[in-house]
């Protein structure tokens, strides 16, 4: 399947918006931030006529209406159905969407857990009213009123598609077969040179997965909250892996090449990946300890001009047929639960099975108030990951 992306989510913040970020996500969740408080917007209450557009801002694949391809159109049969006509616009990763988004021009945002809390903080996006979504029903339980797409048990958007972040290796050179994460990590210098590795700050958390099993007196108990003594020992054992990486990858056909060429030979990648290896002689595994992932939202603008519209969007989009098409698409399990009967290859990623799901840690941005719950001690936030990702990387 052709696609005209080349890179998924990379979470690479700049200094200054990440500082910024970090201080309004301490507030998130509170009497006077979003959730809907005294002085956050709020869920509309009601729907109206819908106003004959809606802008929509997402990743790349998600909003296809044939102009790239003429075989993959969703966005042509929203128009008629509803009478909105689409715009949108795409981009590379989630500070990019995140600083135009604030700009107001977008009523609608396709958002993942490293941009949906900070769009939340920031006063940017609205609760939705769910009883206003015919098909939110039909979404998975597991995907909703989670921590990257809610506030306080408030829904701030529709659950989209989802995916784990998994273990490739060269079923030739990587034997006997793993089943651990120690592949890249303990165990990476018995395939020196030929590692390879996610190039995102948000990696770091692959490592707490890592050491949440085998170093348990380092006391981790979600990745994404790790405290000043916990990312170092993150870092620790990132930099130890950095001697035996070949290639750090954000372009996923990067990857598959270097899968096809033999200059990787085992690392972290995603299932859409390892489907379109040519040579046969890959293979994925979620290892034991668990793995990261992510869980994409579908959010509406608080300010958003056509909110109607906007609501129309994400119940049409996490429709069964919808949902089934951008998913397939992209490379991804869908949200629906009724979204298989439109898809032929969801074994493979596994949609709907509720115990595989709960073995990914989703994308979720890190904040100085511990996401696991903890108040006795101040989590690392998201400028801290970022330096600590450029001492990994040297």
């Amino acid at each position: 399947m052709k696609r005209s992306f080349t890179s998924r989510h990379s979470a690479v913040l700049a200094g200054a918006a990440v500082v910024a970020t970090a201080i309004l996500l301490a507030g998130c969740g509170t009497a006077s931030g979003g959730a809907g408080g005294s002085g956050g917007p709020k869920p509309q209450a009601t729907l109206g006529a819908n106003e004959g557009s809606v802008s929509i801002l997402a990743w790349p694949g998600y909003v296809e209406d044939g102009s790239n391809d003429p075989t993959v159109d969703w966005v042509t049969k929203f128009t008629k159905d509803t009478g909105c006509k689409v715009t949108s616009k795409t981009y590379g990763t989630s500070d990019e969407a995140f600083n135009l988004f604030k700009s107001g021009d977008y009523d609608v945002i396709a958002a993942s857990g490293d941009a949906s809390l900070r769009l939340v903080a920031s006063g940017a996006v609205a609760p939705v009213n769910t009883d206003l979504l015919k098909n939110y029903a039909g979404v998975y339980d597991f995907l909703k009123l989670q921590k990257w797409n809610s506030v306080d048990g408030v829904s701030y958007g529709v659950p989209h598609g989802y995916g784990a972040n998994l273990l490739m290796y060269n079923t030739k050179e990587v034997t006997p077969a793993p089943t651990s994460w120690s592949a890249v990590f303990d165990d990476a210098s018995k395939f020196k040179g030929k590692v390879t590795a996610y190039d995102s700050p948000i990696y770091i958390a692959d490592a707490a997965v890592y050491l949440m099993a085998h170093k348990p007196e380092l006391k981790i108990k979600n990745p994404y909250a790790l405290d000043k003594d916990q990312l170092a020992a993150a870092v620790d054992l990132l930099k130890a892996q950095r001697a035996n990486v070949g290639e750090y990858w954000s372009d996923y056909l990067k990857e598959i090449q270097a899968f096809e060429t033999g200059d990787s030979v085992v690392g972290t990648t995603w299932q859409v990946i390892q489907n379109s290896v040519t040579t046969g002689d890959t293979a994925v595994v979620l290892p034991s300890e668990g793995t990261t992932g992510w869980s994409d939202t579908w959010m509406i603008a608080s300010k958003a001009a056509h909110p109607n519209c906007a609501y129309a969007w994400l119940d049409y989009i996490s429709s069964p047929e919808a949902n089934a098409a951008a998913t397939a698409y992209f490379g991804e399990a869908p949200s629906n639960q009724k979204a298989c009967d439109f898809r032929d290859d969801c074994d493979a990623y596994h949609a709907g099975d509720a115990d595989y799901a709960s073995k990914i840690w989703y994308w979720t941005t890190p904040i100085a108030k511990c996401v696991d719950g903890r108040t006795d001690v101040k989590c690392t936030d998201y400028s801290e990951w970022t330096t600590a990702w450029s001492e990994i990387k040297g």
